[in-house]
């Protein structure tokens, strides 16, 4: 089964436009994301409906931070993507007459609940001020300049 990597990237680009200080076009974005402009647009919508981001068309246009970075979390990104499948793994089947396999399903299932309920938890810990800080101490011990990804 195929990643979502849709949270990663969305994430990434959200810290790069912090850093930016106004708006930067989908083009930009997806230098950074080493993609195509669709794709950033297709993954700023959901944004843009949550109010997380703002686009500008024309001239000195492109796609601004609407929100502030340590009142955002992961959760609330994830959730602005319609909430990803955050696992490959599951059951073969819901619908069973094998009691076997209603067996291995409730195993499953309540394993799948536990973990589900405690990365959406952490998720919820953790804000884009605290990523944007945790860039900026990288930064630092670099000793390098701020520029998009290549």
């Amino acid at each position: 089964m195929r990643q979502d990597n849709r949270l990663s990237c969305v994430l990434h680009v959200l810290l790069h436009m912090a850093e930016a200080g106004g708006p930067m076009t989908s083009e930009a974005l997806a230098r950074a994301l080493n993609t195509n402009p669709v794709v950033v647009r297709r993954l700023m919508g959901g944004l843009r409906e949550h109010g997380y981001v703002h686009s500008e068309k024309g001239h000195g246009g492109g796609w601004t931070l609407s929100c502030q970075l340590d009142r955002v979390t992961l959760r609330d990104i994830y959730e602005a993507l319609d909430a990803p499948r955050l696992f490959a793994i599951g059951n073969r089947s819901e619908k069973t007459e094998c009691l076997v396999e209603e067996a291995v399903n409730d195993a499953m299932s309540g394993v799948l609940a536990d973990a589900t309920a405690q990365l959406l938890a952490r998720f919820g810990q953790i804000t884009l001020a605290a990523l944007h800080a945790d860039f900026h101490q990288r930064l630092a011990a670099r000793h390098a300049p701020a520029t998009l990804c290549k």
